[in-house]
């Protein structure tokens, strides 16, 4: 019986690029300077409020350490934010393999960059179906997509990329980059990507639990059709 292996990966990633889009907000202001302490030429790439909120809490080194993700791309976001990171080159950088020659290449035809750490939380289903009155609609536009696609891109790749969905693990995350000269360790990276899959999956059990409970006669009058 045959055994697939890897036959060259990183222990030690060093961090240079990291993508944050979070709900949750808490602890950013711990965390973005505390990589940033740890290593000075971090970029950072975020969208929406988590881009203003990053901005405010970077100050005046914003200009340098920050990036709208709009801005990486070319492609500004469509109305209300409904699609921001579903961007070939943000899924390039989330899965590209360090030894993979055909990957690098890539990454140099469209100038996109490896990304090492993704920091995402998702859209507040379970809080928004758990408020009373709150319609299908409502439901329905709390219904994640990008963020679900990037933890799960991120968690794949746990061979380069931190896939960090909890706010309680910053500080640990900190810890170890002091320990590490600002590298996480494939231990590390594998710890949040178990973290990561069960996150996607209790979201998504969360959605078709309510769609398995919801009776098409409650979602019609949303719908002028």
């Amino acid at each position: 019986m045959s055994i697939n292996v890897v036959n060259r990966t990183d222990d030690l990633v060093k961090l240079r690029h990291v993508l944050v889009s979070v709900s949750d907000k808490s602890g950013l202001d711990v965390f973005i300077p505390g990589l940033l302490d740890i290593s000075p030429e971090v970029r950072f790439f975020s969208t929406g409020g988590t881009f203003g909120r990053i901005k405010e809490i970077l100050g005046g080194q914003a200009d340098k350490h920050l990036t709208p993700v709009s801005a990486y791309t070319g492609q500004p976001e469509t109305q209300g934010g409904l699609v921001k990171t579903l961007d070939f080159k943000i899924y390039l950088g989330l899965l590209t393999e360090t030894y993979n020659d055909s990957h690098q290449a890539d990454l140099q035809r469209t100038a996109a960059v490896p990304i090492d750490m993704v920091v995402v939380n998702l859209y507040p289903f379970k809080e928004t179906i758990a408020q009373p009155g709150v319609t299908p609609e409502q439901a329905r536009g709390n219904v994640d997509i990008g963020g679900p696609c990037m933890i799960r891109a991120a968690a794949k790749n746990l061979l380069r990329v931190a896939s960090v969905t909890n706010p309680e693990e910053y500080d640990p995350i900190l810890a170890q980059l002091r320990e590490n000269d600002g590298c996480t360790s494939l231990a590390l990276r594998y710890r949040l990507a178990r973290q990561a899959f069960d996150h996607t999956a209790s979201y998504d059990r969360a959605i078709a639990d309510y769609l398995a409970k919801t009776a098409f006669e409650d979602v019609k009058p949303c719908y002028q059709v």
